[in-house]
């Protein structure tokens, strides 16, 4: 009897044992738990529902959890593919702190992960989430940041058939503009459906000489506009001037049918193109350090003979360069790659022939038609070029059946302004620079880097 009792007690306390770990690892599993309402509504909601919405861009709809649930497993690879949100810049190469960023960080794609692993709960339904911030889809990117624009400068209404082959419309608009200012940001937007069927549209500055001719300001770009294109925002210590009077030209390639998963394949009738400019204060171009400007960088062909130079064989790959140097220093604001189909990855350095280095800026290797971004570097963080480095522009294009954008790996492809033809160059929006300012800029970093690290030091 002794026996047994002694056998019982330890089997109870066994038991007991047993019951206490199994309820702790239940708690500690309940605790790892990842769960729509908990964690990944937020991620989705800040990062998704801005194009995936009722009437947005995006092919279906993730307002709720009802909505979400059945696109999980897809969201999980689109997202740990890093092919959603759709904006194609490396990690880990070159310059990283960037404007208008859509990157999901580590943590929020493995909150994603780690929630379609798990099921795709839902989680206490008790728990009341704000609903996402569904802004209207006609508004203005920097309307958050910057208010309205100063200055709406629309083309004039075009109508674009459901099929056939690529449109161009070029003319010339008033800008209304009756002072001479400095840009401060601009966004070109296509309104409507007009979006997916506007391949891009150029818009440039001209004025009128005194004998009442048309001509076009030597720096006179405003922007580029390619599908997907969030905007461009001018850092604070620059000007670049549209002068009173200025008159805008539109360059616009259209595309029948639309390209991407939205493509209305409709008429669009009246299909309108709009500028956005916000402006400095009057006055400001009197306080401003430096000039900046933005212009298209050839990548190995003149323009003028890019028709017959890039030529691209069925089933085959090549890669184009560019060099282009400057006889003074510089800062790079931006970096736009563009090419159209079969352009599947982009890179710029800077080779600096004092030492022998090539300093990494950007690499975009998973590069599409389909969103084109221009990649506004933070000014604390913009690369300083000294006089004689050299831009080192390089970009890939791929013919084959492995590239999911190529509409016909059979055909030869050359260069040209059609959708189906090719294209190699890049957008740059420099900030020229004296010596004077190029120490000063030098300096500032330096002094901030110094300050930085004191603080690393203290903590």
């Amino acid at each position: 009897m002794k026996i047994k009792r002694q056998f019982l007690q330890c089997s109870g306390f066994a038991l007991g044992f047993a019951l206490t770990a199994g309820f702790a690892q239940t708690q500690a599993q309940h605790e790892n738990e990842v769960t729509y309402n908990r964690e990944a509504a937020r991620v989705i909601n800040e990062n998704c529902v801005v194009c995936h919405r009722e009437g947005g861009i995006g092919p279906m709809a993730f307002e709720s959890y009802e909505q979400v649930r059945p696109w999980a497993p897809l969201i999980q690879l689109k997202v740990a593919n890093r092919e959603m949100p759709p904006y194609a810049y490396d990690h880990g190469i070159g310059i990283q702190n960037l404007q208008g960023d859509w990157r999901l960080s580590a943590d929020e794609i493995d909150t994603l992960v780690s929630w379609v692993d798990q099921g795709a709960l839902l989680g206490d339904p008790d728990i009341e989430l704000p609903p996402p911030d569904l802004r209207d889809l006609d508004e203005w990117n920097f309307a958050d940041r910057l208010g309205q624009p100063d200055l709406v400068v629309p083309s004039i209404p075009i109508d674009i058939p459901a099929a056939g082959n690529d449109i161009w419309h070029k003319h010339i608009v008033p800008s209304g503009l009756t002072t001479d200012r400095c840009i401060r940001a601009v966004q070109v937007k296509p309104k409507g459906n007009a979006a997916t069927v506007v391949h891009h549209a150029n818009s440039s500055m001209q004025t009128l000489n005194e004998d009442g001719n048309l001509e076009r300001m030597t720096e006179g770009m405003l922007t580029e506009y390619a599908m997907g294109k969030w905007g461009e925002i001018m850092p604070e210590d620059v000007c670049r001037v549209l002068p009173a009077g200025a008159l805008v030209s539109w360059d616009i390639h259209m595309f029948p049918g639309g390209i991407g998963a939205t493509a209305p394949g409709t008429v669009i009738e009246d299909n309108v193109v709009e500028l956005g400019l916000w402006l400095h204060p009057q006055g400001f171009e009197e306080t401003a350090a430096f000039q900046q400007d933005l212009k298209s960088y050839e990548i190995g062909i003149p323009r003028r003979e890019r028709e017959y130079n890039l030529v691209i064989p069925p089933h085959g790959e090549i890669m184009t360069q560019g060099f282009h140097s400057f006889d003074h220093p510089i800062r790079i604001d931006s970096f736009q790659p563009h090419g159209h189909l079969r352009m599947v990855a982009a890179s710029l350095e800077i080779y600096h022939p004092d030492t022998g280095a090539l300093e990494p800026v950007s690499q975009i290797s998973n590069w599409s038609a389909t969103w084109h971004h221009s990649h506004i570097f933070d000014p604390d963080v913009a690369p300083l070029v000294p006089a004689g480095a050299v831009l080192v522009f390089k970009q890939w294009y791929d013919n084959t059946a492995a590239n999911p954008n190529n509409p016909d790996p059979d055909q030869w492809v050359s260069g040209g302004n059609r959708t189906t033809d090719e294209m190699t160059h890049a957008w740059v929006a420099i900030t020229h620079l004296d010596d004077e300012g190029y120490q000063r800029l030098m300096a500032e970093r330096e002094q901030a880097a110094a300050r930085d690290l004191a603080v690393a030091g203290q903590e």
